[in-house]
Protein backbone atom coordinates (compact mmCIF):
# COMPACT_ATOMS: atom_id res chain seq x y z
CA UNK A 1 0.00 0.00 0.00
CA UNK A 2 1.37 3.32 -0.93
CA UNK A 3 1.22 6.11 1.51
CA UNK A 4 -1.29 9.18 1.36
CA UNK A 5 0.34 12.19 1.08
CA UNK A 6 -2.02 15.27 1.82
CA UNK A 7 -0.45 18.37 -0.68
CA UNK A 8 0.50 21.24 1.22
CA UNK A 9 1.00 19.36 4.71
CA UNK A 10 4.63 18.66 5.33
CA UNK A 11 5.78 15.57 6.61
CA UNK A 12 6.35 15.64 10.28
CA UNK A 13 9.62 14.47 11.64
CA UNK A 14 9.56 11.22 13.63
CA UNK A 15 11.08 13.25 17.08
CA UNK A 16 10.38 16.61 17.67
CA UNK A 17 12.27 19.09 19.78
CA UNK A 18 10.36 18.18 22.65
CA UNK A 19 10.87 14.95 22.78
CA UNK A 20 14.47 14.95 22.10
CA UNK A 21 15.09 17.84 25.37
CA UNK A 22 12.89 15.04 26.83
CA UNK A 23 14.90 12.54 25.87
CA UNK A 24 18.26 13.83 26.66
CA UNK A 25 17.02 15.22 30.02
CA UNK A 26 15.81 11.61 30.78
CA UNK A 27 19.15 10.19 29.70
CA UNK A 28 20.99 12.57 32.08
CA UNK A 29 18.90 12.32 35.13
CA UNK A 30 19.93 8.30 34.62
CA UNK A 31 23.38 9.23 34.27
CA UNK A 32 23.17 11.37 37.08
CA UNK A 33 21.31 9.00 39.64
CA UNK A 34 23.78 5.91 38.74
CA UNK A 35 26.64 6.89 40.75
CA UNK A 36 24.60 7.23 43.61
CA UNK A 37 22.35 4.20 43.38
CA UNK A 38 25.28 1.93 42.73
CA UNK A 39 26.32 3.90 46.23
CA UNK A 40 23.66 3.21 48.27
CA UNK A 41 23.26 -0.23 47.19
CA UNK A 42 27.04 -1.19 48.18
CA UNK A 43 26.58 0.60 51.49
CA UNK A 44 23.32 -1.18 52.18
CA UNK A 45 25.69 -4.46 51.48
CA UNK A 46 28.25 -3.57 54.03
CA UNK A 47 25.39 -2.44 56.54
CA UNK A 48 24.22 -6.08 56.51
CA UNK A 49 27.94 -7.05 56.67
CA UNK A 50 28.66 -5.35 59.85
CA UNK A 51 25.38 -6.07 61.30
CA UNK A 52 26.04 -9.76 60.97
CA UNK A 53 29.49 -9.14 62.25
CA UNK A 54 28.19 -7.22 65.52
CA UNK A 55 24.95 -10.19 65.67
CA UNK A 56 28.12 -12.88 65.90
CA UNK A 57 30.46 -10.76 68.44
CA UNK A 58 27.30 -10.43 70.49
CA UNK A 59 26.88 -14.25 70.85
CA UNK A 60 30.23 -14.27 71.72
CA UNK A 61 29.86 -12.14 74.18
CA UNK A 62 27.26 -14.17 75.30
CA UNK A 63 29.03 -17.38 75.18
CA UNK A 64 32.26 -15.87 77.38
CA UNK A 65 29.97 -14.86 79.66
CA UNK A 66 28.41 -17.88 80.36
CA UNK A 67 31.53 -19.48 80.86
CA UNK A 68 32.75 -16.98 83.58
CA UNK A 69 29.74 -17.69 85.11
CA UNK A 70 31.01 -21.63 85.11
CA UNK A 71 33.76 -20.46 86.31
CA UNK A 72 32.73 -19.13 89.32
CA UNK A 73 31.11 -22.36 90.25
CA UNK A 74 33.56 -23.69 92.79
CA UNK A 75 32.57 -27.54 91.78
CA UNK A 76 32.97 -26.64 88.22
CA UNK A 77 36.50 -25.48 89.03
CA UNK A 78 37.04 -28.35 91.16
CA UNK A 79 35.78 -30.88 88.18
CA UNK A 80 38.22 -29.00 85.75
CA UNK A 81 41.04 -29.08 87.55
CA UNK A 82 40.62 -33.03 88.53
CA UNK A 83 40.63 -33.35 84.84
CA UNK A 84 43.13 -31.30 83.38
CA UNK A 85 45.15 -31.32 86.08
CA UNK A 86 45.04 -34.54 87.27
CA UNK A 87 44.44 -32.92 90.85
CA UNK A 88 43.43 -35.40 93.33
CA UNK A 89 41.64 -34.93 96.72
CA UNK A 90 43.44 -35.85 100.04
CA UNK A 91 42.68 -39.25 100.58
CA UNK A 92 42.48 -40.15 97.18
CA UNK A 93 45.37 -41.99 94.96
CA UNK A 94 45.93 -40.77 91.55
CA UNK A 95 46.70 -42.50 89.03
CA UNK A 96 46.95 -42.20 84.78
CA UNK A 97 46.63 -44.92 82.63
CA UNK A 98 49.68 -45.29 79.97
CA UNK A 99 49.34 -47.55 76.93
CA UNK A 100 52.10 -49.31 75.87
CA UNK A 101 54.01 -48.29 72.80
CA UNK A 102 53.06 -50.58 69.98
CA UNK A 103 55.46 -53.22 69.03
CA UNK A 104 57.26 -52.51 65.41
CA UNK A 105 55.66 -53.88 62.42
CA UNK A 106 52.44 -54.08 64.38
CA UNK A 107 49.24 -52.39 62.86
CA UNK A 108 47.74 -49.41 64.48
CA UNK A 109 44.68 -50.92 65.47
CA UNK A 110 41.06 -48.58 64.89
CA UNK A 111 41.31 -47.20 68.61
CA UNK A 112 44.61 -46.08 68.30
CA UNK A 113 43.39 -44.05 65.37
CA UNK A 114 40.08 -42.89 66.77
CA UNK A 115 42.42 -41.59 69.54
CA UNK A 116 44.19 -39.28 67.39
CA UNK A 117 47.28 -41.39 68.09
CA UNK A 118 49.45 -40.49 64.96
CA UNK A 119 50.18 -43.16 62.43
CA UNK A 120 54.32 -42.80 62.07
CA UNK A 121 56.66 -44.25 63.97
CA UNK A 122 59.78 -41.91 63.17
CA UNK A 123 60.28 -38.16 63.49
CA UNK A 124 58.79 -36.23 60.46
CA UNK A 125 62.34 -34.58 60.36
CA UNK A 126 63.52 -38.64 59.75
CA UNK A 127 60.81 -39.51 57.24
CA UNK A 128 61.81 -35.97 55.52
CA UNK A 129 65.59 -36.64 55.10
CA UNK A 130 64.95 -40.41 53.82
CA UNK A 131 62.75 -39.08 51.09
CA UNK A 132 65.57 -36.51 50.38
CA UNK A 133 67.73 -39.50 50.28
CA UNK A 134 65.20 -41.19 48.19
CA UNK A 135 65.19 -38.38 45.53
CA UNK A 136 68.77 -38.23 45.38
CA UNK A 137 69.14 -42.10 44.83
CA UNK A 138 66.44 -41.57 41.77
CA UNK A 139 68.72 -39.55 40.75
CA UNK A 140 72.07 -41.05 40.83
CA UNK A 141 70.84 -44.39 38.73
CA UNK A 142 71.29 -44.23 35.42
CA UNK A 143 68.26 -44.22 32.51
CA UNK A 144 68.13 -47.02 30.41
CA UNK A 145 68.77 -46.17 27.24
CA UNK A 146 66.52 -46.76 24.65
CA UNK A 147 66.85 -50.00 21.98
CA UNK A 148 67.69 -48.52 18.41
Amino acid sequence: MAKWRIPGLAARPRFTSRATVLVLVLCSLVAILAYPARQYIAQRGEIADQRAKAEHARRQVDELRREKARWQDPEYVKAQARERLHYALPGETPFVSVSPPPAPGAKPSSTDAAAGRPKAVKPWYAALWDSVDAADAADAAPAPRPAP
